[in-house]
């Protein structure tokens, strides 16, 4: 793999995610994925099943480029409630690990007012880079 985790010297190791990735190859730009299904119809209201099918919409895009989550070098979670987010961390790093195992890319995450579907709770967004 010809990816570098960017880790400051001094600073307290990130969790669950990298301060910074440097990657060349090939990008890989996935639009923002929500927990609706192929059919763009949602299954479910609770956040965590909608996160779990985000992130395999994500996956879904990835394979279809010939990547995979360990080629994930950023992403961005936009969350409608930052309070959930927080309280069932644990949850959610279940979710994230059944779907894209042990890859934690350089992320940001931001509580945002409304997303453009309704009933979305969560949208995701991931650059990934496969090597040369």
């Amino acid at each position: 793999m010809t990816f570098k985790q960017i880790q400051p010297p001094g600073w307290a190791p990130a969790r669950g995610y990298a301060n910074g990735i440097a990657a060349r190859g090939t990008q890989i730009f996935v639009g923002g994925q929500i927990g609706w299904n192929a059919q763009q119809q949602f299954e479910t209201d609770d956040f965590i099943e909608q996160v779990h099918q985000a992130l395999a919409n994500v996956a879904a895009v990835l394979k279809e480029a010939g990547a995979g989550p360990e080629h994930m070098v950023r992403m961005t979670w936009y969350v409608l409630d930052r309070v959930e987010y927080n309280s069932r961390l644990k949850e959610l790093g279940v979710a994230y690990r059944d779907v894209m195992g042990k890859n934690f890319p350089a992320m940001t995450c931001v509580q945002v007012a409304a997303l453009m579907e309704a009933r979305a709770k969560v949208e995701i967004e991931v650059t990934a880079v496969v090597p040369d």
